[in-house]
């Protein structure tokens, strides 16, 4: 059953009033005992969540589900692509260190 809220136009009085959807709006003031009361339009009470595990993405269609594993497998494999790229590229573009000095000394 909702809590609904009521102010009387007479005397400006505000109260809640727990009652059933089915019941029709009181009118009755319960200060000034004028019948000028009119229920008030709210916003009505928010969904709260307790708790950790509420997320946006559990309660998806199976299908979208299939299709957000079938998106990360393709990521996954396009990031171990590239990274086997770059590492490649890198072992080519570096020096080789043999024979010769390295020490920047020179023999005079």
């Amino acid at each position: 059953m909702p809590t609904y809220d009521y102010e009387c136009r007479e005397c400006g009085h505000r109260w809640e009033l727990f009652q059933r959807m089915s019941e029709n709006p009181k009118r009755k003031c319960p200060e000034c005992g004028r019948l000028k009361a009119k229920r008030l339009i709210g916003p009505g009470a928010g969904i709260i969540f307790k708790g950790s595990g509420f997320y946006q993405t559990d309660y998806r269609s199976q299908s979208y589900k299939d299709d957000a594993k079938a998106d990360k497998q393709a990521q996954k494999s396009a990031s171990e692509k590239s990274s086997s790229d770059s590492k490649s590229s890198k072992s080519e573009s570096t020096p080789k260190s043999g024979s010769g000095s390295s020490s920047g000394k020179s023999d005079t």
